[in-house]
């Protein structure tokens, strides 16, 4: 990052008013300097008001030394350089005087007033003493040759110092200005980058709940069922040994099915090998998780890839569910229609995991799915009745790990609609969700 601003404000090295040892050793030295000419001027001054010599060389240094203080009170600097003009003293104290005064962050009237002030008592003195000099050489030219030397020579001492420090005053003004600017600007820059960080982090956490939430409900349904078919093959082993041979063709198919699908999972996230780590740091994480959505809801018939899961597939997935032992019952309201990839896929997942949840809290309940085709909206719901007595399915015992639930309201949410879950009167669970199909 650039330093600006603050960075660039000169820290207070110097004694007391300076900001830095320099401005004291050239405010130091200009004070000197004023003193001495002023000291130098005080002789004829002296002379010519009748007082002793070293009374108007001490006034002259007391004077001239002012201009030490010029950076601490710029008006009394240039009220001194006005009080000493009638004495013909001070040249140097009353040009970087005005200088000084015109360059500091003072109200422009007053400015204005000072210069003026010193415009009309330059003129004043240096007219009255031209006017007296040529009238004791004997010369006379006239009250207009006196005005015009006057007026000159008062421009000459006041302009270029005024002018001069209305410039590098209104220049360190324009740069103090930049600078705040440059400042602002990279605060706001900074403050950018922080919301970015934060957005991209937020977003790297949206992306690892999603890809989680997929992998939950893709292999989740599948090892569920397939637990539930190995007790029921262990109860049934000895005496029905054809319908064991059954059980156990179905947790061989359900096992490779899973296997696929989570293969398919891990290839998303492990794609590209390692030829592709060099674009690794610039694809975005959100790009994988589409990516893995995508796979994840691929349909595991034959291997074929698909752009995921349908509502027409749930006949199969029902079939799967009484084939493990539970007693399902699917009504359908309304006209059966084609909806969005994502919609279908939402609303197959749902009932997917409602299932898996029956399978795994309620073995053995019977379950009603109903699904109603809405103008715009499709709902559906997953209600099951109390379980029965521990039997062999029930003694699975499949873990939970708390997720369904919470994956299918943040599908839900994500589309736009609304999620309810919670126990029955009956004793069962339900579970609803609504979507709108658009």
């Amino acid at each position: 990052m650039t330093t600006t601003g603050e960075d660039h404000v000169p820290a207070r090295g110097g004694p007391w008013w300076w900001d830095r040892r320099r401005g004291a050793v050239l405010d130091v030295s200009l004070g000197v300097v004023s003193a001495l000419e002023c000291a130098a001027e005080g002789v004829p001054f002296a002379r010519d008001a009748g007082i002793p010599l070293a009374m108007g060389v001490v006034f002259g240094l007391l004077a001239g030394s002012v201009l030490v203080v010029r950076r601490k009170w710029p008006i009394a600097v240039v009220l001194v350089a006005l009080a000493i003009t009638p004495a013909e003293m001070g040249f140097l104290l009353g040009v970087v005087g005005l200088y000084t005064l015109a360059a500091c962050e003072l109200p422009r009237r007053i400015i204005g007033a000072l210069a003026g002030m010193s415009f009309a008592g330059t003129l004043i003195v240096t007219f009255v003493r031209l006017r007296q000099d040529m009238a004791g050489d004997g010369v006379d030219l006239g009250n207009w040759f006196f005005a015009f030397a006057a007026i000159g020579s008062s421009l000459g001492l006041t302009a270029p110092p005024l002018l001069l420090g209305l410039y590098v005053g209104q220049r360190r003004r324009l740069m103090e200005s930049l600078r705040e600017r440059a400042d602002s600007l990279e605060r706001e820059l900074q403050l950018l980058a922080e919301r970015a960080e934060e957005r991209a982090e937020w977003a790297r956490g949206e992306e690892r709940t999603r890809i989680a939430r997929e992998m939950h409900d893709v292999v989740a349904h599948r090892v569920s069922l397939m637990v539930v078919h190995a007790a029921a093959l262990q109860a049934v082993a000895r005496k029905d040994p054809e319908k064991a041979v059954k059980n156990a063709a179905l947790v061989g198919d359900m096992g490779r099915q899973a296997l696929t699908e989570l293969r398919e999972m891990l290839g998303v996230l492990r794609s590209g090998g390692d030829g592709a780590r060099a674009e690794r740091a610039s694809v975005p994480l959100a790009a994988v998780g589409v990516a893995a959505a995508a796979a994840a809801s691929r349909a595991a018939e034959g291997g074929e890839s698909s752009e995921g899961p349908c509502l027409s597939e749930l006949d199969e997935l029902i079939g799967q569910s009484e084939a493990a032992g539970m007693a399902v019952d699917l009504s359908v309201e309304g006209e059966v229609r084609l909806y969005a990839a994502e919609v279908e896929s939402t609303a197959f997942r749902v009932v997917q995991e409602a299932l898996t949840n029956v399978h795994k809290h309620a073995a053995g309940a019977k379950t009603y799915v109903r699904l109603a085709h809405r103008v715009s909206e499709i709902a559906m719901q997953v209600e099951n009745e109390p379980p029965p007595e521990a039997s062999a399915a029930s003694s699975a015992r499949l873990p939970s790990g708390g997720n369904g639930l919470v994956g299918m309201k943040e599908r839900v949410a994500a589309l736009g609609g609304v999620f309810v879950s919670g126990p029955t009167d009956a004793g069962g669970f339900r579970v609803s969700a609504v979507i709108p199909a658009s």
